[in-house]
């Protein structure tokens, strides 16, 4: 294990508690419900083989069993697989890193990475992680990838009323490298632009590639209205415009979290490719 994935470990398992945090506060509820309603459409029918990388606790993986799928859970923090194996349904779960995956080639219909990217600073290993994730999906099968955008924290910081010049600061250094300041509350982490996400996922041989934005324009707003009369007509509309506008060119960096889906090109495909 290398010295950031070690980094890693220690911050899940003795600063920050993973567990509550998809339903902590408006945009955490928004990436929530939308990966959800786009992995219902994005994924096969039940019961379809998906292995879910950086699946933290299992909240995404319980709610993919529930709906029928074969679902195999990977997380580089023994804690987080202690809790995902030990939790109501106890799900099949493993300690590894997404850059060298335990798992066999062609072996599931999805492969989810909806952590991993954002964790790994080096464009080298986010392209192993998405390799990795390729390699092991079955030709015409499809991977899906969350990143973070490269304009969340600062946008966070101003909806919540926490900007300073500090933070200012941050967000113009973050303009020219996308690298989180590992001064930071956070691990050390990389923020995408969503032509970079396009580019690693297409360098790393998927085809078909499109991301969404997952809390879409006016998550902003929900995090502005949370404790005010009118959080939730603010949030539902959010819901409402993130469903809207889930793929619009224009708007997709606006949300704190991008979600990329490719497809893993046929064997003939791949060939071409190659040739």
């Amino acid at each position: 294990m290398d010295e950031h994935s070690i980094d890693i470990v220690e911050y899940y398992t003795f600063r920050y508690s993973e567990d509550a945090r998809l339903d902590a506060r408006p945009q955490a509820r928004l990436e929530r419900m939308r990966t959800m309603e786009l992995l219902r459409d994005l994924l096969p029918p039940p019961p379809a083989r998906v292995l879910d990388v950086g699946g933290g606790t299992g909240e995404y993986a319980r709610a993919l069993v529930a709906a029928g799928h074969q679902v195999r859970l990977v997380d580089l923090v023994p804690s987080h697989v202690a809790q995902a194996a030990g939790g109501q349904p106890a799900l099949d779960a493993v300690v590894a890193d997404a850059r060298e995956l335990p798992e066999d080639d062609d072996r599931y219909d999805a492969t989810l990475l909806l952590g991993p990217l954002y964790h790994l600073v080096r464009v080298e290993d986010r392209l192993k992680a998405l390799r990795e994730a390729a390699r092991v999906t079955r030709p015409g099968g499809r991977v899906v990838a969350a990143a973070i955008s490269r304009f969340a924290g600062p946008i966070d910081f101003a909806a919540t009323g926490r900007l300073t010049e500090t933070t200012i600061q941050e967000a113009r250094a973050l303009l020219t490298d996308g690298v989180n300041d590992p001064r930071s509350h956070f691990t050390p982490a990389y923020f995408h632009r969503v032509e970079e996400l396009v580019d690693e996922c297409r360098t790393a041989g998927l085809t078909d590639v499109v991301v969404h934005g997952l809390e879409g324009p006016a998550w902003t707003a929900a995090e502005a209205a949370a404790n005010g009369p009118l959080s939730e007509v603010v949030f539902t509309g959010a819901l409402d415009l993130a469903r809207v506008y889930t793929s619009e060119p224009a708007l997709i960096a606006t949300s704190a979290h991008l979600l990329a889906t490719g497809l893993v090109p046929q064997k003939d495909e791949q060939r071409l490719r190659l040739g």
